[in-house]
């Protein structure tokens, strides 16, 4: 079974993976921060480095959702292949940001992949507010997001939510991360451990 989480920068989506991983002893496959090449240099000049770090997370995913349907194992992955194509590309491209030429080539190169693999079992969308992004951000001090903008967490949130409501690629699990505090209330995180629960026994019996 293949369990993705999906959401804006801060929604919660490393944390919510590492606590579904040890629940149900799923394998987790995380977005590559630490190792990317390129993200240190995106948000100082993001025009200059925004191609080339889609690309990298395009190949990175690519190559997580391959490895996914060969292992025949449970994974549950940190963000979407499709988060990068339909959410984080066109927005760059709408900013300003990418040039046409380039986001062309890169449309063309997702859609080759996208033509090679299926979308997870479950995806799982953590809806959170600008301002929850914002103090979420604030918590976890990363250096190179000091200097990501509110009006970019605002228009990847707008791009977020026309996605979701198109979404037809399997089951769909929305959780509202203003209302719930899965990271530090057990109480919460069995909240939506029992909402998975459902949505996983709905998976067995269509199956």
């Amino acid at each position: 079974m293949h369990v993705a989480i999906a959401g804006n920068i801060g929604s919660g989506k490393t944390t919510l993976t590492t606590k579904l991983s040890k629940h149900y002893k799923w394998e987790a496959h995380y977005e590559d921060v630490e190792n990317n090449p390129y993200l240190n240099d995106f948000y100082k000049e993001m025009q200059r480095w925004s191609f080339n770090l889609q690309v990298y997370f395009l190949n990175s995913r690519f190559r997580q959702v391959l490895s996914i349907k060969a292992s025949g194992k449970d994974f549950i992955q940190d963000r979407t292949i499709y988060e990068d194509a339909f959410i984080f590309a066109p927005n760059l491209h709408t900013m300003g940001l990418m040039s046409t030429r380039d986001f062309d080539n890169y449309q063309q190169l997702f859609n080759l992949m996208d033509s090679f693999i299926q979308g997870p079992d479950l995806l799982i969308y953590l809806r959170a507010s600008t301002s929850t992004l914002v103090s979420q951000i604030q918590k976890r001090g990363r250096d190179y997001e000091n200097s990501i903008r509110l009006d970019y967490l605002t228009r990847l949130n707008e791009r977020y939510e026309a996605w979701i409501s198109e979404y037809a690629k399997g089951k769909l699990l929305i959780v509202d991360v203003d209302d719930i505090n899965f990271s530090e209330s057990e109480e919460d995180l069995g909240e939506v451990i029992n909402k998975i629960d459902a949505e996983i026994h709905g998976l067995f019996k269509t199956a």
